[in-house]
């Protein structure tokens, strides 16, 4: 049974938080993650996250955890 549109943006928005929850256990904050709003509005199976733009401590930050973790 397909997701209706409501279910979806649920799914998603809790994945936002999650996400932003795990970043932030791990010392990053993106401070623009979000929900994309013109996804969320039209007919995409899921709506998209928008990782959002940060600034190179963020940046730097992040590949950090990247790597630590892909080691």
């Amino acid at each position: 049974m397909a997701m209706t549109a409501n279910e979806r943006l649920r799914a998603v928005e809790d994945a936002v938080g999650q996400l932003r929850t795990e970043l932030g256990a791990a010392g990053v904050a993106l401070p623009s993650l979000r929900v994309d709003p013109v996804s969320s509005a039209g007919n995409e199976p899921y709506p998209l996250v928008d990782l959002g733009r940060c600034n190179l401590d963020t940046a730097l930050r992040l590949v950090a955890v990247l790597h630590e973790v892909r080691r």
